[in-house]
């Protein structure tokens, strides 16, 4: 099921971690309990050509070795070329019906929105499910949009009740309540797991954290 695959969804390139070695990181954080990983590998000194193919390769290695998704930012001839789950496309890249053609009916479809017209057109395109931000301010991303807290995520999350929905943008262990309260069925984090000192009890006590409030959020968890 889509929406548990987006509890814990982790986001990271070789830009993220600059202090570390990003497949030990990666490894870590599989290890901590993410529950889907997207390889975003995007910025003025990330890898190019071969050398992105074989980062990539070996980060999806690890993410079949410990049986979680695999998704490629962007990129779709490399999410192809890999086999990669699926595909993560924001507003600026490649129109979401192309993708879903180039990729087929089998393989998982994110598309990054900011409004309920963009979820309309992304769920009608064929998406799996929107990420919708930034809900609080971000530094990971260079071309994050001014943050919007869960009201977006609200409005998506009432008109399209069977469209998963993943919160992203400064979300940490402390903030990310709010994300499931409006509908959310994950959140996905780069730099709260990426630049963690410990990446494995970070992403543990995240998951840990997450699937209290979604025991919570549950309608069998109520007691007459």
């Amino acid at each position: 099921m889509i929406n548990n695959i987006l509890r814990l969804y982790f986001i990271m390139g070789s830009m993220n971690t600059k202090q570390n070695d990003p497949i030990e990181v990666l490894e870590l954080a599989l290890q901590g309990g993410i529950t889907c990983f997207q390889f975003r590998e995007k910025g003025v000194a990330s890898k190019q050509g071969q050398e992105k193919f074989l980062f990539a390769e070996k980060c999806m290695k690890l993410c079949r070795t410990y049986k979680v998704p695999f998704i490629v930012n962007d990129d779709v001839d490399l999410a192809l070329a890999l086999n990669a789950d699926g595909v993560h496309i924001g507003q600026d890249d490649e129109i979401a019906s192309q993708v879903r053609e180039k990729i087929g009916k089998d393989k998982i479809l994110g598309v990054s929105v900011h409004n309920e017209e963009e979820a309309f057109l992304a769920q009608k395109a064929g998406a799996d499910y929107v990420g919708v931000g930034p809900v609080y301010a971000t530094s990971s991303k260079e071309d994050a949009r001014t943050p919007a807290g869960t009201k977006v995520m609200e409005q998506v999350a009432f008109q399209y009740p069977y469209l998963p929905i993943v919160g992203i943008g400064g979300l940490t262990k402390e903030n990310l309540a709010p994300v499931f309260k409006a509908g959310g069925a994950g959140v996905a984090l780069i730099s709260a797991i990426a630049s963690a000192e410990n990446p494995q009890h970070q992403a543990k006590q995240l998951r840990a954290k997450i699937d209290r409030i979604l025991e919570r959020e549950s309608p069998l968890s109520e007691h007459p």
